[in-house]
């Protein structure tokens, strides 16, 4: 096998590595960067093939590099085969980097032992034709040979996770290379004109390897003086670095283009691997090239001194430090240093900042100026930035996999069963996927069963590790108190799953005295998702600013919301403020269990269920809860008869999560007097038997995705005696919603009526009329709706009306104009409804919005109404809107 050709092995190679790029997409980022190293050494392996033939070198010392040769090509061979599973693909990656290492290590190490003999025989060569070499050549030899032995010392072992030096470094040896080639043919072809043409290109020889060396310090490579590691010198990125090439492209891209945002944010929660992508982006040959020795990278923290900061830049570029004064003296004093590296190209990164003012501080007005944030906040007066994501499963495993392996070696013991139940509890986070790696890593089987067992059980992964513990609590601690309170009232939601901000609005109202109304709660979610900790999502730019949120929502990221649970914890269950259960298979907690049980003084208790429960309840003494929150994935369900003993609940929100609703039973006791201080219910995908259940106190009633036809029908007295004193009514999405009870007229205390998405919703009773105090009636996307009644001119009060995408509403009523109330009116896709002459007495009506079609009906009333407002309403693009089924 060591036989054969270099140049020919070598050749094979570098082909078959092009090939499997081609064809696969598997192992493709080990695969380009072992293709880069073969293409920047070819120039290297044709010169040392000419130089072993005409010092007529056996091939037996190229052998070695020979050999690694062979094994990168069946192991290459092997990665293209289109059966690897997870397990393997994690190994052979290791293989792959294990085998780019070994080649540059013998191209630097070995080769360049290689070219210093060459040199020497060159010298005897000189001698053999029986010219005297000047004492100057052999003196510059000497230094050549000092030279490249010193910097093949000083790179062998701080250049091995930077390919760039190791590319400058070759290259230098490629220039040696051909010198010396040009040297030995001379010797051969100029006879007695030799020891001149010998000396100058010796002289050359020393130049280049001069400039090289400038170049290697110039470039962040390694040289013998101590200062060259400055305080603002970008730190390596970890050698495994799974699921960045995406964000890595993107902030690339933005970072090289000349009109680019001068400020990039880089948002996510704490642990997401962003100080991880920016050190890679730093490294990347592109951004090298574009900043070169103009890369400062500064940890900010979340306490920063900006004097110090400054101070770090000043020594990284050497310069003298003035006396720093004022903390304004100190940002003119770095502007002014900035400005004297004129128009080359600067990259400042802060990396982990929590103050959005502090990054204003270091913008300046000069070409050429980037500036990359880290952040756990999302700073809006830069942009939308880029948030980072989880990890994906491929990802996540690769990560985990290489946590796990020992430096020596492969992991005493992986199960990939076992590290698939391990990537759910880790949620894609970087962090937790490295600090439960460390943990287990050379542990037996045994080990990892324990610990699999512990968090299927609902043990917290937080407890395993304090790194992760402390990073994560970091983000809440920083919160104000207001907010954080709301924030933990989050765990009361399943995971991975969509939180009604209407259901926060009526929990958070009742809980916390600060919370005032709607636009409060959404000021609360702006700061939580600026701060990534929730992802909010708003249907439509313009479709909330009236009040309306019924198709908004937030989510929030598992890992954080499993650190609410581990705080709920940490009290005891009689203490604690907010009480969050899951019951999986009928197993409640211990506690829950014992006969004798203490009072439980929490104000929130959550209960989640999975589709085994039995709806067979244990007692529990909570007298102080407010809010109960039901998380249900049975088709069937009993409400539990403890909720009577909660004299101050104000709120209870049931959700069924799956493809059909639940049958809910014992609907009766929320009519207890033991609870008359219910305010609001929230249903979602429950079918409802009836509403024989007098709520005198209840303010507002909302049923989403509900089955209400059967109820509607076949209630034995009044829906107005059920809900006396009701404010606000909503219907959404229930599909089964043919007309409203002519009762629902009679509930003359009601402020709001909203029904929407009822698709099969036909008439509105005449009655309707009989509202005098309702102020809002939205009926958006009842499509068959086709009028509205003449007794609706009646609702003296009324101050919203939305008919939006109420397709079969061919007319307004001609005594519209008597809602002299009316302020707002929403009617987007209503191109085809006739407005009758009436709509010039609507003297308070000041926003009109709808769709551009709509709007041209409008204009003609302009004259009569001088402070209307027509709003244009764009198509939204965005599908979050619509309705989906939990699952």
């Amino acid at each position: 096998m060591t036989d054969a050709v270099l140049g020919a092995v070598f050749e094979e190679l570098l082909k078959v590595v092009t090939h499997v790029i081609s064809k696969s997409l598997k192992f493709k980022s080990e695969l380009e960067k072992l293709k880069s190293t073969l293409d920047s050494i070819t120039p290297l392996i044709q010169e040392i093939e000419r130089l072993n033939i005409a010092l007529n070198i056996p091939e037996q010392e190229t052998a070695k590099l020979k050999e690694e040769l062979f094994k990168g090509m069946e192991l290459v061979r092997k990665c293209s085969e289109r059966k690897c599973c997870c397990f393997k693909k994690v190994n052979y990656s290791d293989k792959l980097i294990k085998l780019n290492r070994s080649i540059e290590r013998i191209c630097r190490v070995d080769m360049l032992t290689q070219l210093i003999r060459d040199n020497k025989k060159i010298l005897e060569k000189v001698e053999e034709i029986g010219f005297n070499i000047q004492t100057e050549l052999i003196t510059d030899n000497k230094k050549i040979l000092e030279q490249v032995e010193e910097i093949g010392v000083t790179v062998q072992t701080e250049l091995m996770t930077d390919n760039k030096k190791i590319l400058e470094q070759v290259d230098m040896q490629t220039e040696l290379i051909r010198d010396n080639t040009k040297i030995l043919e001379q010797v051969e072809e100029m006879g007695v004109n030799i020891q001149t043409e010998l000396i100058r290109d010796n002289t050359k020889i020393l130049e280049q390897v001069e400039e090289i060396r400038k170049k290697i310090d110039r470039d962040g490579g390694v040289s013998n003086r101590v200062e060259f590691d400055g305080p603002c010198l970008v730190p390596d990125p970890p050698e495994i670095t799974p699921g960045l090439d995406a964000p890595l492209k993107e902030l690339r891209t933005e970072l090289v283009k000349d009109d680019g945002m001068q400020v990039i944010v880089v948002s996510a929660p704490g642990g997401a691997g962003k100080t991880t992508l920016v050190k890679k982006l730093c490294a990347d040959n592109e951004i090298k090239d574009k900043f070169r020795e103009n890369i400062f990278f500064v940890n900010v923290s979340k306490t920063p001194d900006v004097k110090l900061i400054v101070q770090r830049i000043f020594q990284h570029k050497k310069c003298e430090m003035p006396t720093f004064q004022t903390e304004e003296a100190t940002i003119n004093d770095l502007e002014r240093l900035l400005k004297s590296i004129g128009q080359k190209a600067i990259l400042l990164v802060l990396d982990d900042v929590w103050s959005e003012s502090l990054v204003q501080k270091f913008k300046f007005n000069l070409p050429n100026y980037r500036i990359l944030v880290t952040s756990r906040y999302v700073f809006p007066q830069f942009g939308s930035g880029h948030k980072l994501k989880p990890l994906d499963y491929e990802a996540a495993m690769i990560l985990f996999r290489s946590s796990v392996t020992p430096q020596d070696g492969e992991p005493y013991f992986f199960d990939e069963n076992l590290a698939k139940k391990i990537l759910r509890v880790c949620k894609g986070s970087p962090l937790a996927l490295t600090v439960v790696g460390r943990l287990l890593c050379g542990e037996p089987a045994a080990v990892w069963q324990s610990k699999v067992k512990e968090w299927d059980q609902g043990k917290s992964i937080f407890i395993s590790g304090t790194e992760l513990l402390v990073c994560l609590q970091s983000s809440l601690d920083a919160l104000d108190e207001e907010v954080r309170e709301c924030y933990l009232d989050l765990g009361s939601f399943p995971q991975d799953q969509r939180i009604p901000i209407t259901a926060l609005i009526d929990m958070w109202m009742e809980l916390h005295e600060w919370v005032e109304d709607g636009l409060s709660v959404i000021t609360y979610l702006h700061q939580l998702s600026n701060r990534c900790l929730v992802n909010l999502v708003m249907a439509r730019k313009n479709g909330s600013d009236d009040g309306f949120y019924n198709d908004d929502f937030v989510t929030q990221h598992d890992l954080l919301r499993d650190l609410i649970i581990h705080q709920s914890k940490s009290e005891p269950v009689e203490q604690t403020k907010r009480l969050i259960i899951d019951i999986s298979e009928n197993k409640f907690p211990k506690w829950w269990s014992k006969q004798k049980q203490n009072p439980i003084h929490a104000r929130l208790l959550s209960i989640s269920t999975d589709e085994t429960f039995s709806s067979v309840w244990y007692n529990i003494n909570a007298p102080e809860v407010e809010v109960v929150v039901l998380n249900i994935r049975t088709t069937e369900y009993t409400l539990p008869n403890f909720m009577e003993n909660m004299g101050k609940l104000k709120v209870l929100i049931v959700t069924k999560y799956g493809f059909h609703p639940t049958e809910l039973s014992n609907y009766s006791l929320l009519g207890s007097h033991y609870i008359s201080s219910l305010k609001k219910i929230r249903l979602e995908q429950v079918s409802i038997p009836s509403f024989d259940v007098q709520m005198n106190n209840l303010q507002k009633i909302s049923l989403v995705m509900c089955n209400v036809g059967q109820a509607f029908r076949n209630s034995n007295f009044q829906i107005s005696d059920a809900f006396p004193n009701l404010l606000e009514f909503e219907i959404d999405d229930c599909n089964d919603l043919e007309k409203l009870p002519d009762g629902m007229c009679n509930i003359v205390s009601m402020k709001k009526l909203n029904i929407t998405n009822c698709h099969k919703l036909s008439r509105l009773p005449e009655g309707i009329g009989k509202l005098v105090k309702l102020e809002e009636l939205r009926l958006a996307s009842c499509i068959e709706l086709s009028e509205l009644p003449e007794m609706v001119a009646e609702l003296s009060n009324l101050k919203l009306l939305d008919i939006s995408g109420c397709l079969s509403i061919s007319k307004l009523s001609t005594q519209v104009g008597k809602l002299r109330s009316l302020e707002m009116l929403c009617m987007r896709g209503c191109s085809c409804c006739i407005l009758p002459q009436s709509i010039m007495k609507l003297e308070r009506l000041n926003v009109v919005k709808c769709d551009a079609a709509t709007a041209t009906q409008w204009k003609p009333y302009n004259l009569y109404l001088p402070n209307l407002k027509v709003e244009v309403l764009k198509d939204d693009i965005n599908l979050n809107w619509l309705r989906k089924h939990h699952f």
